[in-house]
């Protein structure tokens, strides 16, 4: 099975945490956190700030690992780090996704995340 390795932006400000919904690929239509591919000889860091700046042409700062998630989805095995981030400059422009909100603790269940993303929910809330 071939093996897909990604970060993910745990987006915090104040008690909300950023979601954004798919806006292409065979998940089209999920929420997720936003994040993307580690390309060679970048660490999980330098892609996840290399990523938000792409997808949502803002400037983050990386914190602590929140967890690295392990998901079989039906055609490829996915390993993801998510990390806490916060904005350091930028509005979150969504370039390649459809739409984003910024959810409370009582509202994470609210949208309907992604298989992978969905197994963080508990770490997130726990940290907010």
């Amino acid at each position: 099975m071939k093996k897909v390795r990604v970060v993910a932006a745990v987006i915090r400000h104040e008690d909300k945490i950023f979601a954004t919904q798919r806006g292409y690929g065979e998940m089209k239509g999920g929420w997720e956190f936003p994040g993307g591919k580690i390309e060679e000889g970048e660490t999980p860091q330098q892609a996840l700030k290399r990523e938000i700046e792409e997808e949502l042409d803002s400037e983050i700062q990386v914190g602590d690992l929140i967890d690295t998630i392990e998901y079989d989805y039906p055609s490829f095995h996915l390993s993801m780090d998510c990390f806490w981030c916060e904005v350091l400059k930028g509005d979150l422009v969504l370039k390649e996704h459809e739409a984003a909100k910024w959810l409370d603790k009582n509202s994470l269940d609210s949208v309907a995340w992604l298989p992978a993303d969905i197994t963080l929910i508990d770490k997130v809330k726990k940290g907010l």
